[in-house]
């Protein structure tokens, strides 16, 4: 039997938050708050963890969706980061197989390249050595005429060969629910959609307790815990304006955009980077299941994290950088199915441009009773956890620090998606189909996504269900998911994958969270017409003309 991580343990952990004395609050539901609680509550921490909105909202969820070690960043010297990066990237391949695939990249050198392929052949040394050689393979040369047999659709004049490379892609809204579930099978108390908004100070000058608001019934009170960590990301200066008047800004935000296609319309036998003209910028185009996300950019971000958007410039860049690799390939706006985007919590270190602001993370103490973190890269996720928890341990006593000693976190998420048990579920998707009576696609794209758990969700699924109210129901259940938007953004890639955004499936699936969550009619229909708005809100670009 699983242990649900639904919208009955929201109600039932909203009780325990207004009760009960933790020894760690952690502010923030993203990958870095996600992971310190599974690695405080794996220590014997009681913890209780609240995110504002839902879990990996913010850029969580809006990321380039890879694990890798940042092959860009060995230029600007950041050696200690790319080897804590490609060192976690190892881990993760075996802690979630379900959710971190391996992905050849290439990276095309032409005559004008601003780097030569005696150079970039270093690069690629440097990062294979810094990986410890423990990519899945190694990188390769290859000349122009190789290059072109690999990836016929990239432009062939002045191109000089290229290098293929390894790293990985992930779910990365996935990653972070599974490891929310992880650390509330660990004990931690977890909730979404509550708000902190102030502090209560003791006479000592820490906080004692933490005010907070349910968005959902507007009901205020306060979390009483030894310790808080923020891990807000982009809110971090927002929080510590809200618990601190005299708080200081430290975050240089930046925005990346995202742009999804349809895979037969840039058909990629690898991930391809490629370099903006006269610019360091790298834009990646990376095939993920049904669709290739194209993507990033970098540019300072001033307005609040919930309002970023994709503009018209951002779209147009993009869109500029994919047909100088692939004019034959004549990609428009036309054929963009989605697009998404994020704030970048950057520190702020002063340098000149947002490509050269460091991606390194920093842990401070501030001595009122907050640890915060801020910074860093998603793939290294489980360190700065454990670093921040480390931190935090510096406000307890000494026979604490020893009680909650560290344990290994890189252990797998769940027992179902164990490396073994992944490779025994695909074995058996086969047989599953046929006994079920589904549609083998269906069946393998459960086990691809679940492992040995989509046993469990197709024995709970009624025989009439099809595959997207299964996921509803899955998402309900197990992810606490409460919205549609919280479904069709960060539970499954109907939004960013499917041409008509899974509108068509939407009465089924909303007829499952009217009865799941007891919606009335009219809720129903609001949470409708608010998925519509979301979807027209990220498009909204596509009503200014283009400059290019």
């Amino acid at each position: 039997m699983r242990n649900q991580f639904s919208h009955d343990l929201r109600r039932r952990n909203l009780e325990r938050l207004q009760r009960e004395k933790f020894d760690l609050l952690i502010i923030g539901g993203g990958i870095t708050g996600a992971g310190a609680a599974r690695d405080a509550a794996a220590r014997g921490m009681k913890v209780a963890l609240i995110e504002g909105r839902d879990f990996a909202f913010g850029t969580s969820s809006r990321s380039s969706k890879l694990i890798h070690g940042g092959i860009r960043y060995l230029e600007n010297l950041e050696f200690k980061l790319v080897f804590e990066a490609l060192n976690e990237r190892t881990k993760l391949f075996e802690m979630c197989p379900h959710l971190v695939h391996h992905l050849r990249f290439m990276i095309p050198l032409y005559q004008d390249s601003r780097v030569g392929m005696f150079k970039m052949g270093m690069g690629m040394w440097l990062y294979d050595a810094l990986s410890l050689f423990q990519a899945p393979e190694i990188h390769e040369r290859l000349n122009d005429r190789e290059t072109l047999e690999r990836m016929s659709s990239l432009r062939p004049q002045d191109l000089r060969g290229s290098y293929i490379y390894s790293d990985g892609y992930m779910d990365d809204d996935r990653l972070v629910h599974e490891t929310l579930r992880s650390a509330t099978e660990l004990g931690a108390v977890i909730v979404n959609d509550v708000l902190a908004t102030g502090a209560v100070m003791g006479a000592s000058g820490r906080i004692e307790e933490t005010v907070v608001k349910d968005r959902r019934s507007g009901q205020e009170w306060r979390i009483s815990a030894r310790h808080i960590i923020s891990s807000v990301g982009p809110w971090t200066d927002e929080l510590g304006e809200d618990l601190f008047k005299d708080w200081k800004r430290i975050l240089r935000p930046t925005k990346g955009i995202h742009l999804t296609l349809p895979k037969d319309r840039l058909p990629l036998s690898s991930a391809v980077v490629m370099a903006a003209e006269k610019s360091s910028r790298i834009v990646f185009g990376i095939p993920r299941h049904d669709m290739i996300i194209i993507g990033t950019t970098d540019t300072d971000y001033q307005g609040h994290p919930e309002d970023v958007i994709a503009t018209r410039e951002d779209v147009d860049y993009l869109l500029n950088v994919t047909d100088h690799y692939f004019p034959g390939a004549r990609i428009r706006e036309e054929d963009v199915i989605a697009s998404y985007a994020g704030v970048r919590p950057l520190v702020n270190d002063g340098s000149q441009t947002e490509g050269k602001t460091s991606r390194e993370h920093t842990i401070f103490n501030d001595p009122r009773g907050v640890t915060f973190v801020a910074g860093g890269k998603y793939t290294t996720y489980r360190l700065m956890a454990h670093q921040v928890v480390e931190k935090s341990l510096e406000n307890f006593t000494l026979e604490d620090r020893v009680q909650f000693r560290a344990t290994d976190t890189a252990v797998p998420l769940n027992r179902w998606t164990s490396p073994e048990a992944y490779a025994t579920g695909l074995l058996s998707a086969d047989r599953w189909a046929r006994e079920s009576g589904r549609s083998e696609g269906d069946v393998r794209f459960l086990f691809e996504r679940y492992g040995r758990e989509a046993e469990l969700i197709l024995n709970e699924a009624p025989k009439e269900a099809t595959l997207w109210e299964i996921e509803a129901t899955q998402a309900l259940r197990n992810t606490m998911c409460l919205d549609l938007v919280d479904f069709y953004a960060r539970r499954v890639p109907l939004y960013l994958a499917k041409p008509d955004h899974g509108l068509p499936l939407l009465e089924r699936v909303s007829q499952v969270f009217q009865r799941e969550l007891g919606w009335s009619d009219s809720e129903t229909t609001s949470q409708k017409k608010a998925l519509q708005s979301f979807i027209d809100k990220e498009l909204g670009w596509k009503k200014t003309p283009s400059k290019a």
